[in-house]
């Protein structure tokens, strides 16, 4: 139980900047005269953003899982 409450926050902050990536990509894709090279290029960088934030998500989850809570003890 104690898990679940630190993986919340983690996982809202994903959730709310994907949602604000992916509605920026989406309204740079839906601009009439926006080159297709543009429209191509962010539409390449919001799905590279977006997996990379989900691997980082995962990450942190199983760090979490496996006691680590604070990232800095690494360093």
């Amino acid at each position: 139980m104690e898990h679940t409450k630190k993986m919340v926050a983690p996982i809202i902050i994903t959730i709310i900047v994907l949602v604000y990536w992916l509605a920026y990509v989406a309204a740079i894709l839906l601009i009439p005269g926006a080159f297709v090279f543009v429209k191509v290029l962010f539409a390449i960088l919001g799905v590279g953003f977006s997996v990379g934030m989900i691997l980082v998500l995962i990450s942190r989850i199983r760090e979490i899982k496996g006691g680590e809570e604070d990232d800095l003890s690494n360093y």
